[in-house]
């Protein structure tokens, strides 16, 4: 089996580990790559869509970089607790028509003892910006 470090319980500075992990993997915008750190039966809510398993995972990512576009992702630790890491995020991308965004939200991550992510509840809220007033 797979290990993805670092592994629970976690720290505080394990845990910002595993944040910015997940940072560098989501900006890479490869849901091949990014879905090997979620269990095979990984259970995912991303707004109004429950994604269950890599293979959704992986069209779900894939469907999502190709209406988000130059998506950049920045991701901070809300709190920890053992296997639990909560994080707040904000990206930004721009839509096909070239209207620019920045999306605001909270993560709750669950991850087994290998370190894969088994759970991911994301609330994420959208606001129009003007490409000048880009932070990432």
């Amino acid at each position: 089996m797979e290990k993805k470090y670092p592994l629970p319980p976690f720290t505080k500075e394990t845990a910002k580990e595993k944040i910015k992990k997940a940072e560098d993997a989501w900006n890479s915008k490869d849901p091949i790559q990014i879905s090997k750190a979620y269990t095979l039966d990984t259970e995912w809510r991303n707004r109004d869509k429950f994604i269950n398993g890599r293979a959704e995972v992986q069209v779900f990512l894939a469907d999502k970089w190709n209406n988000e576009l130059e998506y950049k992702l920045h991701k901070k630790l809300w709190t920890f607790n053992d296997n639990r890491i909560a994080v707040t995020f904000e990206y930004e991308y721009k839509n096909k028509q070239g209207q620019w965004f920045r999306a605001y939200g909270n993560e709750n991550w669950e991850f087994d003892a290998n370190g894969l992510m088994q759970k991911r509840y994301a609330s994420i809220n959208d606001v129009s910006i003007k490409e000048s007033d880009r932070k990432l």
